[in-house]
């Protein structure tokens, strides 16, 4: 027999029943029954119910086992007792009396628990995370962000793509994120960047001839964290294809991550065929360009309704800027001062001075202040108005010139069932129970809030669906934006994207005006991937970032690579990176991606585990020609 075991502790069942086995495992759970002993045994592939009486020769042995013991188990497999069968568990029929324990490694006083999923403070979790990884919901989520890999391995394969592995020491990139810097010792006072992506390694490879590339692909940035965001270091699915139009993208990814989905969604609905969502009519209709298309809500614009009516803040605001819009948002079922008040109060701890609400009785009548003041027959207006079928009276402003109805906007970016879903909320309007909230101010330093607004009430009233995956494309993104603070034009997102119109539209419009071929995936209100066709002409690319403010000899400083690389040349390309983590998060059921991830630092970006980052010696900075300049206290 194997020196540890002869089967793993998820391995037995009925057919084993009268041999002699050996295991070998944590102890996850002991019993004392009276004298009679139960050890949870496991292992990585699962649990068995061991046993001991006071007959048995290990009894004594197994009276000093303690919770994380490692120990090996000799035993012989019977039928576990009639009532007693565990159908939640493989081996949930059988169980093994022990014959003989070897404690294998004995444990401490443990700083946390194993057994069970209770919350714990995330610092011990961190610190501990080999014990936290212990846990089985935490060890099944690494297991299945294993699987998804995996199973995006295997699709981007069968669409073609062959897999290639770019370099992690680079050259630092002024553009996107801060860099994490890595001092060179054989080239003093200068340094190599850990990849942000491998966005320009990745287009070199179309320079050189490789048609479909893609890589789990890590990448480092020196972000602050958040729930959604690990600090330091994500992986992303990377992808670049040559010879290819925006259309040709979408059709090779979207069955990749549609199929990605429907393997791990554990029957919940996927969206099959993926709406295709402007960016700006994203924005005019659900407040972000990553929308949860599971939210039923839209927004609305009822500014001519409150042009010179009665209540005086919203018509005062109206008449002193033209730009100022009313956008209202509806609560089905929310009708109640108390709710209302809530929402309110939860609008003031944004940062906002508040949500004015109408909500409508029993009796039909509008109550409020807003109510009050732009009397029955207006309010009455906005109750009718204020449907799912969003017609073309509805209008929702943008800071893009565009302007289109959100009837338009089903015809046009929506299949029927996700039209179906706004349509059906409030068909006829709102009724007796209902409430809206109303946003003012000027679009774009609205809709952000309006968007979070949204969310907010759609998620107090229920009105989410959260079994099912809500998938789209969110399209056509603005070449450039505004910033305000340095008061000039800067680059909106890639700066590495074609512009829709070419070099002609960089030399002839407003780059405020300019769509580029970018796209994103969004899924239940997040952005899990982000691409585009690739700007592969030198006079382009040069053009494109003079608006920007930076010239020829900029792009070449910066990007001289890749700039060469287009001299002699350059296939039309394009591509997308989805973000693994997000997706493993998503498809686990977990809002925070520390639960996916095997060794995840904390909010301040801290591994408590191996305790980075660290000092180092004297001899080390020496040997890198470096002299620290700490901050005074």
């Amino acid at each position: 027999m194997h020196r540890y075991r002869s089967h793993t502790c998820g391995a037995l069942r009925e057919a084993n029943i009268d041999q002699t086995v050996r295991l070998s495992g944590w102890c996850h759970r002991i019993r004392d029954h009276g004298g009679l002993l139960f050890i949870d045994l496991r292992d990585h592939y699962g649990l068995t119910q061991c046993v001991a009486d006071p007959d048995s020769p290990a009894f004594k042995d197994a009276e000093k086992l303690r919770a994380e013991w490692v120990v090996r188990i000799d035993g012989k497999v019977r039928r576990r007792p009639e009532g007693t069968d565990n159908p939640e568990l493989p081996t949930g029929a059988v169980e093994l009396f022990i014959t003989e324990i070897e404690v294998l490694g004995p444990a401490g006083e443990l700083p946390l628990p194993v057994f069970g999923e209770q919350e714990y403070p995330e610092d011990i979790r961190l610190k501990y995370r080999f014990l936290d990884l212990r846990r089985d919901k935490l060890h099944q989520n690494i297991m299945t962000r294993g699987a998804i890999v995996d199973s995006m391995r295997k699709r981007m394969k069968e669409q073609g793509f062959f897999e290639f592995q770019t370099p992690i020491l680079t050259a630092s990139s002024p553009e996107g994120a801060r860099d994490f810097l890595v001092p060179s010792r054989i080239h003093p006072g200068k340094f190599y960047a850990l990849p942000q992506a491998p966005q320009q390694y990745k287009q070199l490879l179309m320079m050189s001839g490789f048609d479909r590339y893609f890589q789990i692909a890590p990448c480092f940035r020196d972000e602050d964290p958040r729930a959604d965001r690990l600090p330091g270091e994500f992986y992303q699915l990377d992808v670049e294809m040559s010879f290819v139009t925006q259309e040709d993208v979408f059709e090779a990814m979207e069955p990749v991550i549609t199929g990605v989905f429907e393997d791990f969604a554990n029957s919940k609905p996927v969206t099959k065929n993926w709406p295709r969502i402007s960016y700006s009519a994203s924005i005019r209709a659900f407040g972000t360009d990553k929308p949860d298309l599971r939210n039923p809500l839209m927004v609305h614009d009822v500014t001519d309704i409150f042009r010179g009516a009665g209540f005086g803040v919203f018509a005062r605001a109206i008449e002193k800027d033209a730009r100022t819009r009313v956008w209202a948002i509806p609560a089905p079922k929310g009708g109640s001062r108390a709710f209302c008040d809530r929402i309110d109060d939860w609008a003031k701890s944004e940062g906002q001075p508040g949500l004015a609400y109408i909500f409508w009785r029993d009796d039909g009548e509008g109550a409020g202040p807003v109510a009050k003041n732009i009397g029955p027959n207006l309010t009455g207006m906005l109750k009718s108005q204020l449907n799912g079928r969003c017609g073309s009276h509805v209008r929702v402003p943008l800071p893009i010139n565009e302007q289109e109805s959100l009837g338009q906007l089903f015809a046009e970016n929506f299949p029927v069932e996700v039209a179906n879903l706004y349509r059906n909320l409030r068909p006829n309007g709102l009724m007796e129970g209902d409430a809206v909230f109303f946003v003012m101010g000027v679009p774009d330093k609205i809709y952000k809030f309006a968007g979070l607004a949204r969310s907010k009430i759609g998620e107090e009233l229920n009105l989410i669906d959260k079994d099912q995956f809500a998938l789209a494309w969110i399209v056509d993104f603005p070449m450039y934006e505004y910033n305000e603070e340095d008061k000039k034009v800067d680059f909106s997102h890639n700066p590495f994207s074609m512009p829709q119109g070419g070099l002609d539209a960089l030399t002839t419009q407003d780059p405020l005006t300019i769509m580029a071929f970018q796209y994103d995936i969004t899924c239940n209100g997040y952005e899990i991937a982000s691409g585009g066709i690739r700007n592969h002409r030198p006079e382009a690319m040069v053009k494109a970032f003079e608006i920007a403010g930076y010239g020829e000899k900029d792009v070449v400083e910066r990007f001289g690579g890749m700039y060469r690389a287009f001299q002699y040349g350059a296939p039309p390309h394009g591509g997308m990176a989805a973000g693994v983590d997000r997706i493993v998060m998503l498809l686990c059921g977990t809002t925070n991606l520390r639960e996916i991830s095997l060794f995840p630092m904390n909010q301040r970006a801290e591994d408590l585990l191996m305790g980075a980052p660290s000092d180092v010696t004297p001899k080390q900075l020496r040997e890198l020609h470096i002299r620290l300049n700490l901050p005074q206290d």
